[in-house]
């Protein structure tokens, strides 16, 4: 373990030679303690990839570790978000007829970000944020492997986005959440009355 972590921290030095890696970031890439160590992890990802991906909630220095390794800063070969989740094999089902999911297996792809996605997506459902809330919902009206996938998909975009316009990951808050819930709760509901020839009325 000791060896692979030498190997991780020297290719990481070497991914971000051309980049802003400061003079304490590698400092910590070599300090004893593993939370130090784990900080210059960070800081050296984000100087290899332009952006902070450990700041999305459920994307740890594993999962940042895998896309670097596998992907790295350059998406532009995806013109797309749509086709970046579906090279990762996390894009929603295309046998749809009459608005009604085909039966049958799609074709099973193995792709090593995908499955560190899916894997970070089941994470989330202890978050405390804006993501943890939206898979606690899924999970309420989607079986767990499906709710896990929707939400490594949200995360694909997420990532997807910050890459190739550098912006920087802005945490909702629960709070958001339950007021866009209630939103879409309140249009269902206005639409359901217009459906019925009534009209709502607040109370």
């Amino acid at each position: 373990m000791e060896a692979c972590e030498t190997r991780m921290v020297q290719t990481l030095k070497d991914l971000a030679r051309d980049t802003d890696l400061s003079d304490s970031a590698a400092v910590l890439l070599e300090a004893p303690a593993r939370a130090a160590r784990e900080r210059g992890l960070r800081l050296a990802l984000q100087a290899t990839l332009g952006v902070d991906l450990t700041a999305v909630p459920a994307i740890g220095v594993e999962t940042a570790l895998t896309i670097a390794s596998e992907i790295g800063p350059d998406l532009s070969r995806f013109p797309s978000s749509e086709h970046f989740c579906s090279w990762l094999a996390l894009a929603p089902g295309t046998r749809v007829s009459g608005g009604k999911t085909l039966k049958g297996r799609a074709p099973k792809r193995v792709n090593r970000v995908g499955q560190a996605l899916r894997l970070a997506a089941s994470t989330a459902r202890h978050n405390r944020s804006f993501i943890g809330a939206c898979h606690r919902a899924r999970l309420r009206r989607l079986d767990r492997p499906r709710a896990i996938k929707a939400t490594a998909y949200q995360l694909a975009r997420l990532i997807y986005a910050m890459l190739t316009r550098g912006e920087t990951y802005v945490e909702k808050g629960i709070e958001q959440f339950e007021c866009e819930r209630r939103d879409r709760q309140l249009r269902h509901l206005k639409h359901e009355a217009r459906r019925f020839n009534l009209t709502l009325v607040e109370a």
